[in-house]
């Protein structure tokens, strides 16, 4: 199985802007840059979508990242319970004696 291929920011830009010229076919293109024309094609996509922000590397979160989101998301749900509980509650003693 081949090894997924990381390639630099700078690299995607000028893929992309190759593409985008349209001097040679997509399949060409690629051929030459050694990735997959749909890569390619992907590339030009987050581009367009995200502008200059493109290509930010979301990846995954650090270790400290992620049990401090997994701490977060725990938090969240307690107090979401505890508003439930008190929209019951004052529902309860909003209603009309008779």
């Amino acid at each position: 199985m081949k090894k997924r291929g990381r390639y630099p920011k700078e690299f995607k830009i000028e893929a992309v802007r190759l593409l985008k010229e349209g001097g040679r076919p997509a399949s060409e293109l690629a051929m030459q840059l050694g990735v997959k024309r749909t890569l390619l094609y992907r590339w030009k996509d987050e581009t367009t979508e995200k502008g200059p922000n493109a290509f930010g590397g979301s990846g995954r979160p650090k270790s400290d990242q992620l049990s401090e989101i997994t701490k977060l998301k725990q938090e969240l749900k307690e107090v979401k319970e505890e508003r439930d509980i008190f929209k019951k509650t004052a529902a309860y003693f909003v209603k009309d004696p008779r």
